[in-house]
């Protein structure tokens, strides 16, 4: 066992929620230091679109236009009916009296997180540590008391205050004993990536897809290297036929055709969750990002709504390290943030399942007029729009006091 050593604040997990509060932390000259299990930021291929909200925000940090550069700019995304082929488009160009972002913009969430981790290495009062992993943590009243993995052993840490950026299993989480209320979903999710070019094959084809279908639901997003397939299965195929060839052959036989012969770079299961954590923050400790809610990935919410609860939780926690009530602050982050998980992100990802699962039944029927009604309705349309851009889900935070 080594000294103990302080610092402000201490953050578990070098994904992009720990990688952004810890560059807001570093900038405002804070000391902090991010804790990460694995050897580098994880290679997660699953999020991958920034929403305009979102952009506007790493703009504080000077990353949006390294995610521009990286990524595609996506300001149109289409619901499309696979059986009838009808597609609704939505163009977020409508809103650029909002914004100076509008458009998605679809770049693998690594390259923010990787970008940040590497730019911490400027601060001297910031410190990013690869294969350290938490172990477990105490705290009184003026701080937590932190154990953590290293090779050469445990080592001791005393900080101001600890962050949980830590995923889904977040550890944090755990010790602290916050019930994760919510469910999973029956299916699993399987994501294919190729370079097969689908647009070659599916005529007026956006960068952002969902394919509505009662068999076989899709959503078919561009990155700039690959095409990204994800679609529902069946778990009691078991994991290695639902990677196997032959399924993917079948996916893409029915997408594409038969004859076309397509190649993949990954093959990725993964379940599906709808939870929230009974609270975002205790005492001194506070979490964030898929520590303390899940949600299933349509609409792209995930990665962005952890990336406000980062933006949330540094306005409160700042102040808070200079001088002031830090139990009055950590209240108002759980309160707004989880309010708008519940209000927003939850409904809006649960009402988008809904309508991609459809089939041709009446509830299917309903749900296409609508979309349809939206789309031909300019204050409606423009009210979508900005609540897919994610800033209504902001007005929704700011109005919890």
């Amino acid at each position: 066992m080594t000294g103990v050593e302080r610092c402000q604040v201490a953050i578990v997990g070098a994904g992009p929620v720990g990688t952004v509060i810890a560059t807001l932390l570093a900038q405002a000259g804070h000391d902090v230091i991010v804790l990460e299990g694995n050897e580098d930021c994880a290679q997660d291929l699953r999020a991958s679109t920034f929403h305009p909200a979102t952009l506007e925000m790493l703009d504080q940090i000077g990353i949006t236009q390294m995610l521009i550069d990286k990524g595609l700019k996506a300001p149109v995304y289409h619901w499309r009916d696979r059986q009838s082929g009808e597609v609704i488009d939505f163009d977020l160009s409508e809103i650029s009296d909002v914004t100076r972002y509008p458009f998605r913009v679809q770049c693998e969430q690594y390259h923010l997180s990787r970008a940040l981790a590497s730019g911490l290495e400027k601060y001297s009062n910031a410190q990013v540590r690869f294969g350290h992993r938490l172990l477990t943590f105490q705290q009184d009243e003026t701080g937590v008391d932190l154990w953590v993995e290293t090779m050469p052993g445990i080592q001791q840490i005393r900080a101001d205050f600890l962050i949980g950026a830590d995923g889904a299993n977040s550890i944090v989480r755990k010790w602290l004993g916050i019930e994760f209320d919510g469910f999973t979903y029956p299916e699993r999710f399987l994501t294919l990536s190729t370079k097969t070019e689908l647009a070659d094959y599916l005529p007026n084809l956006a960068y952002v897809n969902y394919v509505s279908d009662p068999q076989e639901w899709l959503v078919l997003l561009r990155v700039p290297s690959v095409w990204r397939v994800l679609v529902p299965t069946d778990a009691s195929l078991g994991d290695d036929y639902l990677r196997s060839d032959e399924m993917k052959d079948k996916i893409f036989g029915r997408l594409l055709g038969p004859d076309v012969k397509v190649e993949t770079g990954h093959r990725t299961l993964y379940k599906v969750h709808q939870r929230v954590a009974k609270s975002f923050a205790r005492g001194r400790v506070a979490m964030a990002g898929d520590a303390c809610h899940l949600n299933n990935p349509l609409g792209g919410f995930g990665m962005n709504s952890g990336v406000h609860d980062a933006f949330n939780l540094f306005s409160k926690l700042e102040p808070v390290l200079k001088s002031g009530d830090h139990a009055s602050a950590m209240e108002a982050y759980d309160r707004q943030r989880r309010t708008v998980t519940h209000t927003f992100t939850q409904n809006q990802t649960i009402e988008n399942m809904a309508y991609i699962k459809g089939g041709s039944d009446e509830a299917h029927r309903r749900r296409r007029e609508a979309m349809l009604a939206i789309k031909a309705d300019d204050e409606k349309r423009r009210s979508y729009l900005l609540r897919q851009a994610m800033y209504e889900s902001l007005s929704q935070a700011a109005a919890v006091a």
